[in-house]
């Protein structure tokens, strides 16, 4: 039976364990930057235990980032203090992988310890945000602009781009970000799309930009390496995308080559009533577990060594992807391993730190 320090093989590669280091925004880019707190904070969670570590979301276009903060992968320049990274990361007995994102209508915001409010693009560092249709998050917000045809296709050629930049920056494993209320999600939800053509309406329409997105960074990355898409499994609200619209997605993107769905919840709409407990987004990792063939993660206050280990051993999830967690403590994958008696390596520079 596999439990939480069983390795798992997906695609040509092998993770130690079934933990994953969730991404987290750190809000310390400067015009998409990586730098040395990026390399530390990540550098430190892959030498803490965890068999992957993924970046922050990371924008594949300026108007793309979350804040003037984000993490980015839009220009070439990027590549070489990204690359650093993952070399780390790799040295250190771990995968490194990013998720690829377009925060939509939630672009274009202040960092969280500034206010986090967004800023109108007719303000000093704002600019202007894009979305299926012109409906904005809050009320006090700017309306995003519509995405027309042109403006779709130059997303998908940015995924596409930064895909083989990611390459060439040592990713193994990219991750999709279509959750929490960004761009993919807008479009997926009938709550944030209000289109007329063959991008909203039905079903099979809403998810075509997903699919069209998969498909561009299909092509062009390897077919030995995993890809994964983050999905908000629930928008918590009547008339929302549904637990049984991510089963009916999930069917879909198994057979264009996803691996893996990394099964999140809300960020859609504000004010969403959703019951917030310990492991409460599991039950969508083992809906699309047990109703489709693909791959799932869990993910959502997920904090103890047996709670994560119980996931696994439940198949509940193939994967736990812990956030809050690993920022509180960095090597909670060794303590973890020592909870649950399992014998894990450590970094030899801190073997005299083991428990005995």
């Amino acid at each position: 039976m596999p439990h939480l320090f069983s390795p798992i093989k997906i695609k040509n590669i092998e993770f130690k364990n079934r933990l994953v280091v969730s991404p987290m925004c750190e809000y310390s880019s400067e015009d998409g930057f990586a730098n040395d707190w990026h390399l530390v904070h990540l550098g430190s969670r892959a030498i803490g235990g965890a068999a992957l570590v993924i970046t922050e979301a990371t924008a594949v276009s300026p108007e793309g980032r979350i804040t003037a903060g984000d993490l980015g992968i839009y220009k070439d320049d990027h590549i070489a203090k990204l690359k650093q990274i993952t070399d780390f990361i790799h040295e250190h007995d771990a995968i490194a992988g990013i998720q690829l994102a377009h925060a939509g209508r939630k672009a274009s915001h202040l960092i969280p310890w500034d206010g986090g409010a967004q800023i109108h693009s007719d303000q000093p560092g704002g600019w202007k945000t894009v979305a299926p249709s012109a409906v904005s998050f809050t009320e006090n917000e700017e309306a995003p602009v519509v995405l027309d045809k042109a403006g779709i296709k130059k997303v998908k050629s940015d995924f596409k781009a930064a895909t083989v930049r990611a390459i060439k920056a040592g990713f193994k494993v990219i991750e999709l970000h279509a959750a929490h209320g960004y761009l993919i999600h807008e479009f997926l939800s009938p709550l944030s799309n209000q289109r007329t053509d063959e991008y909203g309406g039905s079903f099979e329409n809403r998810v075509r930009f997903l699919l069209e997105i998969t498909e561009a960074v299909r092509s062009v990355w390897p077919e030995e390496n995993p890809l994964f898409v983050r999905i908000s499994a629930s928008d918590w609200t009547e008339g929302g995308w549904s637990a049984d619209d991510s089963v009916a997605l999930s069917k879909i993107l198994l057979t264009m080559g996803v691996d893996l769905v990394d099964c999140s919840s809300g960020g859609n709409v504000p004010n969403a009533k959703i019951p917030i407990k310990p492991g409460y987004q599991v039950e969508f990792s083992e809906k699309i577990k047990v109703e489709t063939d693909m791959l799932t993660s869990a993910v959502g206050l997920i904090t103890e060594a047996m709670q994560a280990d119980s996931i696994i051993r439940q198949s509940q999830a193939d994967l736990v992807i812990m956030a809050r967690e690993l920022l509180r403590d960095p090597y909670f994958p060794l303590r973890a391993a020592h909870q649950l008696g399992r014998d894990v390596k450590w970094p030899v520079q801190y073997e005299r730190a083991k428990w005995h």
